[in-house]
């Protein structure tokens, strides 16, 4: 079963996108722009809470195998 987690090696800021790219085998490139035009259309704030609690929910890769 595939476990979604932030990326370690694929990663600009916090590694959310490149998680969700490797979880959906899409290219995290993709994702940030989408992410990026979304950040700027619905004026920076929704899209700022959505990034930093998807980076506080979804766990990294090296806390998921240590448990």
């Amino acid at each position: 079963m595939k476990r979604l987690y932030r990326s370690e090696k694929n990663k600009v800021w916090l590694g959310v996108l490149g998680g969700l790219g490797e979880y959906f085998n899409i290219d995290p490139v993709i994702l940030r722009v989408a992410f990026i035009l979304i950040f700027v259309f619905t004026g920076f704030v929704p899209g700022l809470i959505a990034y930093l609690l998807m980076a506080v929910v979804m766990p990294t890769k090296s806390e998921t195998t240590s448990k």
